[in-house]
């Protein structure tokens, strides 16, 4: 640890150094505020500091009364890709399971019917699920579907197959369309996924063509804190995308 570093940066450098290196894996104990005093000669205020910012840098989670312990770090989705969530949580050696909040025919709203290109308001299929990792809400699933293109997808059970794996075996995907954007969460999505008024959230808006038809239109909300989005891309040499 260089020496030109404050006492509370020196102790944040060695814990992140431990997590890094795979000594402290996710879930292990952290040395508590008394350990690191006793080990760094430092003060019990310096030692605090140093846990407060690793906790909020998301390093490490503190249970009041328990101690504190290296934390998971978030899953990622691929942005440009067409993954099925339950796919992506078992690669991972993890258990997936949903909450079905809403599911049924609506009609579509003024927007929702611009999204589709339909000419004037039509039925529109709509479901509204909670994924979760380990019993944690990792996604909200808000989708609605055009039952011209897909016509069984309310007779599915969505608690043994997701709307994703369903879709992509009803309707090969002809185009994508994707918008993402950080979003405060309203209430109803602060329930859903557990979480606080103040934690920021990522919401991928998709929309995706099949045999020249939209074929649905959905909103992917994410816990910024439990979930990151991520891409890859080859490019030519100007810099621009190729396939």
């Amino acid at each position: 640890m260089s020496e030109a570093q404050p006492l509370y940066a020196r102790v944040k450098s060695h814990i992140i150094g431990q997590i890094h290196s795979g000594a402290w894996a996710p879930g292990a104990r952290v040395p508590s505020e008394n350990e690191l005093v006793e080990s760094f000669g430092i003060s019990r205020m310096t030692a605090n500091r140093a846990l407060r910012e690793l906790t909020t840098e998301g390093f490490v989670a503190r249970v009041p009364g328990v101690g504190t312990f290296v934390k998971e770090p978030p899953a990622r989705s691929s942005l440009m890709e067409l993954r099925n969530i339950a796919e992506e949580i078992a690669a991972r050696g993890h258990r997936h399971t949903v909450r079905i909040d809403a599911r049924g025919a609506v009609m579509a709203t003024p927007a929702l019917a611009e999204a589709f290109e339909f000419r004037a308001p039509q039925q529109l299929f709509h479901i509204r699920i909670v994924h979760e990792e380990n019993g944690v809400p990792v996604q909200i699933e808000d989708r609605h579907v055009n039952p011209a293109v897909v016509p069984g997808f309310l007779a599915q059970d969505f608690s043994q197959t997701t709307p994703t794996a369903y879709l992509l075996a009803s309707a090969p995907v002809d185009e994508l369309e994707h918008t993402v954007e950080a979003v405060i969460p309203t209430a109803e999505q602060q329930k859903l996924l557990g979480i606080g008024s103040h934690e920021p959230c990522l919401a991928l808006h998709r929309r995706s063509w099949s045999r020249g038809l939209v074929a649905t239109v959905a909103t992917l909300t994410y816990p910024a804190s439990r979930y990151a989005l991520y891409s890859r891309y080859r490019t030519s040499a100007r810099g621009t995308i190729t396939e």
